[in-house]
């Protein structure tokens, strides 16, 4: 039934933080401060330039050993904070409809946490691999990968969830790209490219794998990521495929810019009216919680994991219909979906302990025909844009 798996990967929301009054959903309006005082969530826009710090100590401190409290200590990348609590806030739901939409159309799982309580460094990595060789936060110089500068280090986890030594960004460990190899079954990571602007150096995961940066599948790394378009249109759609957006389209905090939902609206409307769409499930996910409240204390599975909540839309013609899947669910199990389509192994232990989302799938009912979200939001248009030139967020 399904033939191509495609995952979605935007940056840094919370689930409060995104589908704030989301029908059925396990969604808050207001949330808890280190005092114990309650306060309410604000509206703050996508393209407002706030930026909340979000790395491995903001995590510590957020959670504050389970009470979710904590936020409010937590700084700030850049940008002047909106309110008094600017941790608090919700992006307003005239700027989320394409989420919104296809959230009431196919299914929205509410919790999703992440694989790793840590940034976008070590979460992108998880997506590609369900581990990031322990290492946390971000390396210290870019690209973020086996192209950095020599002598470029990022640091590691400790039992304590502390950062430990650092070391090289670039690893060899397995990964799905490989197990897919294996079997023959295609594969793309569709991406900025490495030494461009806008998320080039900081998010091409594959980037960070030796292997596969000097050899052959590098090929794989396909730029830029509206490529999708014109293959998903000419039915030539890969078994996986990753598609990652520059920074102006990403969803980041202090990116100016709101352009994120109609972007990952016009590569699922791509894809939905293609050939491919009656195999194809599409996945959309948010790397890291950002920085931003969430009210739902994460489980804690080890010392990477598990981070906090994070939205994902699960798209498909075999996705339940306007539902909203309760059942806990980890990034690493993107990856468990795709080994139980291709019948690969688990790579680590996020994949191998992973529920597989099958809770999100009906595959007993009528394969659905798609609707393009653009029809039904006639305002909401994707534009390409040049380069911002804003430097993206580090973490």
């Amino acid at each position: 039934m399904i033939k191509h798996v495609v995952f979605i990967v935007q940056e840094n929301r919370s689930f409060d933080n995104l589908f704030h009054g989301f029908p059925g959903a396990d969604a808050a309006s207001s949330g808890l401060i280190n005092t114990n005082a309650t306060v309410s969530l604000q509206p703050v826009p996508l393209e407002q330039s706030y930026d909340p710090n979000h790395a491995l100590i903001d995590y510590v401190t957020s959670y504050a050993g389970g009470q979710m409290n904590g936020f409010n200590l937590v700084g700030y990348v850049g940008g002047a904070p909106p309110s008094k609590y600017p941790q608090y806030s919700y992006v307003p739901a005239s700027e989320t409809a394409p989420y919104v939409a296809l959230a009431k159309q196919f299914t929205l799982a509410d919790h999703m946490f992440t694989s790793q309580v840590d940034s976008s460094y070590s979460a992108h990595q998880f997506l590609i691999a369900a581990q990031s060789g322990l290492t946390a936060d971000y390396p210290d110089a870019e690209p973020w990968g086996c192209d950095a500068p020599t002598g470029t280090i990022v640091p590691t986890i400790t039992a304590q969830r502390t950062l430990g030594p650092g070391v090289a960004p670039c690893f060899d460990y397995s990964t799905l790209g490989d197990e897919l190899d294996a079997k023959n079954v295609s594969w793309r990571y569709y991406a900025p490219a490495i030494g461009s602007d806008q998320g080039g150096t900081l998010w091409s995961a594959y980037d960070v794998i030796k292997h596969i940066r000097y050899g052959a599948d590098w090929a794989n790394d396909v730029s830029p990521p509206t490529q999708i378009l014109a293959d998903a249109a000419a039915g030539n759609l890969a078994g996986v495929s990753w598609v990652i957006p520059d920074y102006y389209d990403s969803d980041h905090a202090g990116n100016s810019s709101k352009s994120g939902p109609a972007w990952v609206q016009s590569i699922v409307d791509g894809i939905g009216t293609s050939p491919e769409w009656g195999s194809t499930a599409i996945f959309v996910v948010w790397d890291d919680w950002g920085g931003w409240y969430d009210h739902v204390p994460p489980p804690q599975l080890d010392v990477q994991g598990l981070g906090f909540r994070v939205p994902l839309i699960v798209i498909s013609p075999y996705a339940k219909p306007g539902y909203v899947s309760h059942v806990q669910y980890e990034t690493a199990g993107l990856l468990t979906f795709a080994e139980s389509v291709f019948g690969l192994a688990p790579l680590a232990a996020a994949d191998a302990r992973a529920n597989d989302l099958a809770d999100c799938f009906d595959f007993n009912q009528t394969p659905r025909s798609f609707q393009a979200i653009r029809r039904r939001l006639s305002s909401v248009r994707y534009v390409p844009h040049p380069p911002s030139g804003l430097p993206p967020d580090r973490e």
